[in-house]
């Protein structure tokens, strides 16, 4: 019994680690927004000043009505209405990571099913505080554990020009 649960401890431990090393690494996505080139997108939006916070992702401007896919694989964790955001949803990705998606004009995701890289989950708008705004798709991602971290967008999208 005591050689199991040492056994046990150390699979847990390892995976532990192998989490914390892994939910470091930015990940590689793909472009969420159909058709969205590189001048898509401001490339210094990432940490801008915005009424008081941080703009913690980028904006990717669109027609109203453009499909947006998942950047990664995971789980629809969220799909809502929030004051900012508007019409939004969330993905957790397989290394704890999660992906934003928000002022959408509509959601074709369902809450709590898988997604796979490519997969439509809704269409670009500009609800929430994006009302007054080209439609676009806000979009960002945040490491979740060990703690909390937000990646800049930018530079991954640019990798895959």
């Amino acid at each position: 019994m005591k050689i199991f649960l040492i056994c046990i401890l150390g699979v847990l431990s390892f995976l532990v680690v192998y989490v914390v090393i892994v939910s470091d690494r930015p990940p590689k996505i793909i472009m969420p927004v159909v058709r969205a080139k590189r001048n898509s997108y401001d490339q210094n939006s990432f940490g801008a000043p915005r009424n008081g916070h941080r703009h913690a992702g980028v904006d990717i401007f669109a027609r109203k009505g453009t499909p947006i896919v998942s950047a990664t694989k995971g789980i629809v964790i969220f799909t809502g209405y929030l004051s900012l955001g508007g019409k939004a949803l969330a993905i957790l990705s397989p290394d704890l990571k999660l992906f934003y998606y928000a002022h959408l004009d509509t959601i074709i995701a369902k809450r709590l099913t898988f997604v796979s890289e490519g997969d439509t989950i809704g269409h670009v708008g500009n609800t929430g505080n994006a009302k007054f705004t080209p439609p676009h798709l806000h979009f960002s991602i945040r490491r979740l554990f060990p703690s909390k971290k937000y990646y800049d967008p930018v530079p991954l999208l640019n990798g895959l020009f």
